[in-house]
């Protein structure tokens, strides 16, 4: 489940349109949208029973996260196969209209900030991060979608969440 820590901080504190969002070089379609098991503002950008990661949960402390605040992700899930060397990261983050981020990442580089290396092996996987969102957020409402793909172009996970900050956190 490190795979989703990775992701779950800009999920939180970024954005990406559900509608219309670009990654990969190809748009990605949210449909068929469903919840992200456990306390959390996160949905599958589809139907998630082909993922290779099965997410089991994710909690997050607060729920919804608060700038300024820690924020604890608990996560659990499991790889139904390896993940090598070349799994590639699509991240897109929007404040509003406005896109912030829109960037491929090594998924590998990505893993080393949680102390796992690939391949990544089939199997359980339990994460217990903190993560501190700083107070200087903008109020607003952001839009994240993270796809996560392997070095063949299947799918590990797409998730994605709206998230609104308050003036003051």
């Amino acid at each position: 489940m490190k795979l989703t820590s990775l992701l779950l901080p800009a999920v939180l504190t970024a954005t990406v349109s559900a509608r219309s969002p670009w990654l990969n070089g190809n748009q990605v379609s949210v449909q068929d949208a469903t919840d992200v098991p456990g306390e959390n503002p996160l949905l599958f950008c589809s139907d998630a029973s082909t993922d290779i990661l099965e997410i089991d949960s994710i909690d997050l402390d607060p729920n919804p996260p608060q700038a300024g605040h820690t924020l604890d992700i608990k996560a659990t899930g499991i790889l139904k196969k390896d993940v090598e060397e070349g799994a590639q990261i699509y991240l897109q983050v929007k404040y509003g209209l406005i896109t912030l981020i829109n960037q491929k990442r090594d998924l590998c580089d990505q893993v080393k900030s949680v102390d796992l290396e690939c391949p990544l092996k089939k199997g359980p996987l339990e994460l217990t991060k903190s993560v501190e969102l700083p107070k200087q957020i903008p109020p607003g409402k952001y839009h994240v979608m993270a796809d996560v793909l392997t070095k063949d172009g299947d799918k590990i996970t797409c998730i994605y969440a709206d998230v609104s900050f308050n003036v003051g956190g």
